[in-house]
């Protein structure tokens, strides 16, 4: 599997699992500010920006280290364009991420919420 097709099959996982969750998903792959935003997701008025983050093994560290400043600087400023739509203004904001190790079908899963702040 190359790095793409990885990533979109964990990010499908990480989306099943947020439904199982009570989430609802309200965009994938939402390009906004010079970044893209994996999953953004709506639950008890909570807006939540997910990054997720796969890898096949934890031999280079777990995959959350991969969210660097730069990354989380983008995200923020990417919430804050799509939070400040009508529908959203009344929402919290949270920025989540979902770490996932191992294959598909075989995803050792972590939901980090408020993986970090503004």
């Amino acid at each position: 599997m190359d790095t793409r097709t990885i990533g979109q099959a964990g990010e499908d996982a990480a989306v099943d699992y947020l439904r199982r969750s009570g989430y609802d998903i309200v965009e994938r792959n939402c390009r906004l500010a010079g970044t893209e935003i994996d999953i953004i997701a709506e639950k008890d008025r909570i807006l939540c920006f997910i990054e997720v983050k796969t890898r096949k093994s934890g031999d280079f560290g777990s995959p959350e280290e991969f969210v660097n400043p730069k990354k989380i600087g983008r995200l923020i400023r990417g919430a804050k364009i799509f939070s400040a739509r009508k529908r959203y203004r009344d929402f919290q904001v949270r920025f989540d991420v979902i770490a996932l190790i191992g294959s598909p079908g075989h995803y050792a899963l972590t939901h980090m919420e408020d993986a970090f702040t503004e």
